[in-house]
Parts: structure tokens; sequence; C-alpha cells
């Protein structure tokens, strides 16, 4: 971010479909067509290098009767700041002379313009400098190439050079993309100061060191900086479609990130601090969020519900784990509005609605909202700050309504409603959603705070995930097979959320029910790896079968914030890392019956610190590099 490249397999930037170099959302170059003496080489290898890289080795056949064997290997490599390398080796025994050619064109189109394949002609092209040249009303674009061409022709957007080629030798070309007086992208993943730690995985699975390994490099490859604050870092959304921030999205994967540092928590909250509602009115104190699709039962969602949920949590759980205290008191004004809009919504016991204030009550709006109550009264209490009585009243009137108006009794023990009708009547489906029930946060001592749910429905609700309705065998379906409208592409109504499948696998291993969470997690593990460990934010919720593949969803970011650091909390929470940073300790609840074998997990942060911790075959955790006094707690 912000630039990214978008291409096949083969190499060839044609103009179809996505195809091309972008810089903040707009497609500086949508055609690059490499020609060696009149032919095109033959794709025999596309392979990403690192989340900014690609790699294309194509061949061209022989140029006289040599037999099978190709004479030229053409080898390109793509990066997302708008640079190309081309590189021409010689296989030949005799000196070769060749003709390279490079076509180019560009329509400068928005992205939203390309996705919906409305984007007209390319422009036309002029010769400029070492290059080519493309002006609409939306801007300007070049292309420079080092060496300079032998020959351009603007009316085709083609540069052309005379090659020489001695046996064994090679010839190099680079192309640079810019607009029109702009430099090269300052990517914040490329700063000489990583906002994230460099974590590592070994151990018996081998799936698991290439997962953690794209995850921290595909979330350091999304940050973004607040353009009035340039030290404040977020996340972007994910590429292609939403490069942006995202409120409700971008405190999720921090939150779940929170094991790499709690720099892009820090960053995330005072870039979304500065855009709170202030004022009086039903919505001040709220983090502002646009409404998102929930799929073909509800109406849309409002993120900014959402958002204003997690602010606290995540301060108190960023606290938690290391957050300086000198950044935790200025963010804590902002939660304490947060919280107070919390309690002016919902604090007599009536369930939250999402939008407010004329929404449906959604199953998973009540989860964050009793979490945010419960991690928030913990941090004002801790602060000094008064109102934590009030919250923790607010999350047990909370608990007492949700259990008697929003689980739905059945002959077969139950489930939550996916949400409450503006008239009380339930809305009686099973959803991935109801996995925000067992997430509750965590509190000091590395306790977790209750939930909405006893003990009974706790383990309805394990049975239920775990069982063939909603684990796919590639993770956990956002809506159950048997239910109305089930639809495996379906974002919200039968495809697998990766956020959602770690969120209950996390919860699930928390409370004790390690076989249904093992499960999912061998499911996404699997679907990694038939994603080159790079996941999509979701996918279709198909039932696994032998030697099958899970099917990628047309529209799904890849990479994703939420995705990408949802890899980092299913490898760290087989651990179960617990840190209380102010009170020096951190405890260890590790998944006792191992799935992944003998894991080792180093250069974590807890405590400002390096920490690395090994879960052994008997399920057994150990720590083995954290901060000088760090204890380990009971």
């Amino acid at each position: 971010m912000p630039a990214l490249a978008i291409s096949s397999d083969q190499g060839q930037l044609t103009g179809r479909g996505l195809e091309g170099f972008y810089r903040a959302g707009r497609r500086l170059l949508s055609r690059c067509e490499v020609r060696v003496a009149g032919r095109e080489p033959i794709a025999v290898q596309a392979r990403m290098i690192s989340a900014d890289r690609a790699r294309f080795v194509a061949t061209l056949r022989p140029f006289a009767d040599g037999g099978p064997d190709p004479d030229v290997v053409v080898e390109r490599t793509r990066y997302a700041d708008g640079t190309e390398r081309i590189v021409l080796r010689s296989a030949a025994g005799r000196p070769l002379r060749l003709p390279v050619e490079v076509s180019l064109g560009t329509d400068l189109a928005e992205l939203g313009a390309v996705a919906s394949g409305n984007t007209g002609p390319e422009l036309a092209a002029s010769v400029h400098d070492s290059g080519m040249r493309w002006s609409s009303p939306a801007g300007h674009c070049a292309v420079t190439a080092h060496p300079a061409p032998a020959d351009a022709l603007a009316s085709a957007g083609l540069l052309r050079w005379e090659v020489e080629l001695p046996p064994g030798g090679t010839w190099s070309l680079e192309l640079r993309v810019r607009p029109q007086g702009a430099g090269p992208v300052r990517a914040v993943g490329h700063g000489a100061s990583r906002s994230l730690a460099t974590a590592r995985a070994a151990g018996d699975d081998p799936g698991a060191r290439p997962l953690l390994d794209r995850s921290v490099e595909d979330l350091q490859a999304l940050l973004l900086r607040d353009p009035e604050h340039p030290t404040d870092v977020h996340l972007a959304a994910g590429a292609p479609w939403r490069c942006g921030l995202a409120p409700a999205e971008a405190l999720a994967a921090a939150r779940m990130a929170l094991p790499l540092g709690t720099r892009i928590a820090a960053g995330t909250l005072r870039t979304l601090g500065r855009r709170q509602l202030a004022g009086k009115g039903p919505r001040a104190g709220m983090i502002p969020g646009p409404l998102r699709n929930t799929g073909p039962h509800l109406p849309p969602g409002c993120t900014g519900v959402e958002a204003t949920l997690l602010f606290p949590a995540l301060l108190a759980e960023a606290w938690r784990w290391g957050l300086p205290a000198q950044e935790t008191e200025e963010l804590l004004p902002v939660a304490e509005r947060c919280l107070r809009w919390l309690l002016a919504a919902g604090g007599d016991g009536v369930l939250l609605p999402d939008p407010y204030p004329d929404g449906p009550a959604r199953c998973e709006t009540q989860a964050h909202a009793h979490r945010a109550a419960l991690l928030g009264a913990d941090l004002l209490d801790a602060h000094g700050r008064s109102g934590a009585g009030e919250l923790r009243r607010c999350a047990e009137r909370l608990r007492d309504t949700f259990k008697e108006k929003f689980w739905v009794g059945d002959r077969t023990g139950g489930r939550p409603a996916a949400a409450l009708l503006a008239d009380g009547r339930p809305v009686p489906l099973l959803t991935g959603a109801a996995a925000h029930l067992l997430d509750t946060g965590l509190l000091g001592a590395g306790a977790l705070a209750p939930g909405l749910l006893d003990k009974v429905q706790t383990e309805q609700l394990a049975r239920l995930l775990g069982g063939p309705a909603m684990d796919s065998g590639w993770g956990l379906r956002s809506l159950g097979v048997k239910e109305a409208a089930y639809n495996p592409f379906g974002h919200r109504a039968g495809a697998v959320r990766v956020h959602e499948t770690a969120v209950a696998f996390s919860g699930l291993a928390a409370a004790g029910y390690e076989k249904e969470a093992s499960g999912l997690l061998r499911g996404v593990l699997a679907a990694a790896e038939a994603f080159g460990h790079r996941l999509p934010e979701m996918y279709a919720g198909e039932q696994r079968t032998e030697g099958g593949a899970p099917l990628p969803h047309p529209a799904a970011c890849r990479p994703a914030a939420t995705a990408a650091a949802a890899g980092v909390q299913l490898l760290t929470a087989l651990a179960g890392i617990r840190p209380d940073a102010p009170a020096g300790t951190v405890t260890l609840r590790p998944v006792r019956s191992a799935p992944l074998g003998e894991l080792e997990l180093t250069a974590l942060r807890v405590a400002g610190a390096p920490f690395s911790v090994r879960v052994s075959r008997l399920g057994l955790a150990m720590v083995e590099e954290a901060a000088e006094g760090l204890q380990l707690g009971v």
C-alpha cells in the first residue's frame, strides 16, 4: 500500500480484466507485453517472492534447428511500486541478435471503473524522455525505460531495442511506472523501523512457518499512514477492493495482531480517535463507519457500532500486551466517550440495536457490547477513572436479557438467534457470527472476561460450530448448510470467513472444546496451503472432499488485513498467551491436545520486548525468551 500490481500467472499485462499497476486506486498502466524477435515468450513459472514482488519466468523456442531446448530465458520481476525488471539470458551456443519490443498502454481508470468494466479505450501515448507518457483529465502517467530504447512508436505505445547476446550472456531492462511528477512509492512497510515483530514459527507441522511468515509479511505490506499524522499507522482493509481505512476491520485486525506488538494498535486507535463524533445527540462518542451488507436475512449493519465497541476493548487489551502507560492515558478519553455512548444506547439492559437506533439486535453486537463493558470497566478501574461500576451493571443486565430473549430452544438443545427484530421476534438462524459469543476478552492476571452464555449454552454452541453444518472442512461457514438461503459463496450466507474461523478456534480452545477447535484449525491450515499461505478474507464454504481444494470467492480481498491477522491469532492461540504487562506477568494456557504437534513461536512481542514460547507435543508451554522481570503467571 498504497500501490499494488495485479497480473495473471502468464506474466504479460494484457489490459484485460483487472490487470495493471495501480497507485491510490488508479490504474497507471494496464498493458505491458514483451515480445522477443516477434515471439511471445512461453510462460513456465510464476511465483510470489514477497508481498510486494512477483517473479515470472518464460522461455523462447530455438531460433535455429537446435532441438527442443530453449535458447533464451526471459525473467520478469514485478514490484507493486510500479517497477519491472526484465532480464534475457542466453542458453545458446552462438551469438544472438534479437529485437526486443515492449508494448505499453493505459486508460488511467479508477479501480471501481475497472472492476465494473466501464474504463473506455486506451489513451493516446506520446514519446516522453526515455519512454511513454499518457494524459487525461484524471491525471498523467509516464513510463521510463533504462536503458533508453533505440526506437519509440507513440501510435502503438511501442518501445524497441536491438539486443546482442553472446553465448551465456544476459541483457536487462528496467521499466518504471509513475504518475507524472511523482516519485517512488514510500510504503510504510519499507520504512527503517518495522511496525510489526518479525515473528517466526517452527515445529512439526510444515504449514505453520509459511502461514506466519506470509501473514506478517502481508500485514506489513497493508500498512498505511494517517496523512495528517504520518507517525500513526493502520491497516488497509485489503487489496484490491478496499485499499483504505475500514474502521471495524482495522480495529479487529490490530487486536488479532497484538502478539506482534502494539504499534499498529496504537496508531489505529489514535487515527480513529481523531474521527470520533463529538457534541451531543444519540451518535456522540461513536467511531463513524459505513453500512455493510450482512447477507440475505438482515438489513445492512453499521460498522460504526462495531468500531465504537471494539475501540475500548482493543485499548484495554493493548495495555495488557504492553502499550506504554503514557499512550494508554492519552487514548483513555476517547475510550470513555465510546463507553458513555454504550451506556446511553443500552445501559438499562436493553439489547443494543445495530444500526443504532432502529436496527435489529444482532447476536455479535451483543457480544461486542458485553466485552466492551467488562474490559472497559477493568481499564477505568486500573486508571482511577469513574464509571466502572455502571459498566459492570450494564454487562450483568445484558447477560440476563440475552439469556431470556436470545436463546432459541429446540429439541436438539437450542441455539443463539442470529438477531432479534424490532418487535422482539428472533431470527433463529445458525450463523458463524455466533462465534463472537465465545470471544470474551482479556482481563488482568491472564483471566478471560465472562461471556453472555452459561456453561450449558457454551457446550451446545461448541457442538454446533464443530458439527458438519458449520465446519466445512476448510473452516467455519458463515451460515449453516441447512438454513434458508444457504449459499456456499454467500459472504454472510455460507462462505468461510477466515476472521470468524479464527475467533471460533480461539474461543473454543479457551473454553476447553479442543476437538471442535482443532477441526477448524486443521481445515483453515489446509485452505491456507491451497492458497499459497496467503489467506483471502473469505472463500466458498463447500464441503471438503478428498483431493479437493477450496474455491476462491471472486469478490474477496487477498491479502486482507483480518485474514492475515487471523493467521497470527490461529498460531499464537495454540500457546494460549495471556499477558498482563502492567502487573509484570504472562500466563500460558496452551491447547493441551497440541493439534499441530510441537510448535515454537519466536520474536513475538510482550511488554515491549521479544517473547518466544515453545509448545511440546504433550501440550505443555515453555517460555524461552521474555522481557527482563516478566514473571510466569499461574
